[in-house]
């Protein structure tokens, strides 16, 4: 049997691919396991300056594999799978400091959804869907499903999404924001791979310290967000690649960034 998590690195860009086609990438706990351990090793690794997220086969991913749930354990015994895989990976999508590519080709359903609105760009194929689908099982959401959604298509629009558990074809999630591109299945590779290259060859830690400034400011009032630009540009301005895009603009250079 393939591995249900394969990982390639090249040029800076880490390809991390679910590889369950024959369930459409469900999560089972191989591949939970594994899909955890890849991002922990991704996120320290200072050779991947940029991550692309993808399925493999017909499928993005569709979330939990149902085939596991054991009816006969407790409420308590099903769901601790939420804090030890499902928590953390959402954790690891959000704090690694460095930018995060969905590439969709399929289906996205339940926590695999939530896996693709924890990536900063989400393209989509053509034959890409999405469903909430937790309450179509009588579930709420998790893996960080009810804080993304809101802020990527507003609480009025993510209540109904996840109460009345459509499922969204490719064009309609585009047109209320839910992602970033569409294009068609043969160009969804080569235009995730062009604009992870392109976020790889940038400047890494900047782009780190701006999603933290992102998510601080989610959260924080204005005062504490000034504050907190304040810290974190102290950090950018420190690095090899600040200092020299500097010296590249005063001496009419493009600046080359190393990610240091």
């Amino acid at each position: 049997m393939s591995d249900p998590v394969l990982v390639s690195l090249d040029g800076g860009v880490a390809t991390v691919t679910l590889n369950r086609p024959e369930s459409f990438n469900s999560l089972n706990l191989l591949a939970r396991l594994l899909l955890l351990d890849a991002l922990k090793s991704i996120a320290e690794d200072p050779a991947v300056r940029a991550v692309v997220l993808t399925g493999a086969g017909r499928g993005f991913c569709v979330g939990q594999d149902l085939a596991e749930i054991d009816p006969a354990k407790t409420a308590k015994e099903r769901f601790s799978v939420v804090p030890e895989h499902y928590a953390p990976i959402a954790q690891l999508l959000a704090d690694m400091d460095k930018p995060v590519l969905a590439a969709i080709n399929g289906p996205a359903a339940g926590a695999g959804l939530s896996l693709a609105l924890a990536a900063d760009f989400r393209i989509a194929s053509e034959k890409a869907s999405f469903t909430t689908a937790f309450t179509g099982i009588a579930l709420s959401p998790d893996t960080g499903m009810s804080w993304y959604l809101p802020r990527l298509v507003g609480v009025n629009k993510a209540t109904e999404l996840l109460l009345l558990n459509p499922t969204l074809k490719a064009p309609e999630a585009l047109e209320i924001g839910l992602v970033t591109q569409v294009v068609a299945p043969e160009d969804l590779m080569p235009t995730a791979n062009a604009l992870a290259a392109r976020l790889a060859a940038g400047p890494t830690r900047a782009y780190g310290l701006t999603r933290r400034a992102l998510r601080y400011a989610h959260d924080h009032e204005l005062a504490e967000v000034l504050a907190k630009e304040h810290e974190l540009i102290e950090e950018a301005g420190a690095t090899e690649d600040h200092l020299g895009a500097v010296d590249a603009f005063l001496n009419k250079r493009k600046p080359e960034f190393s990610g240091r």
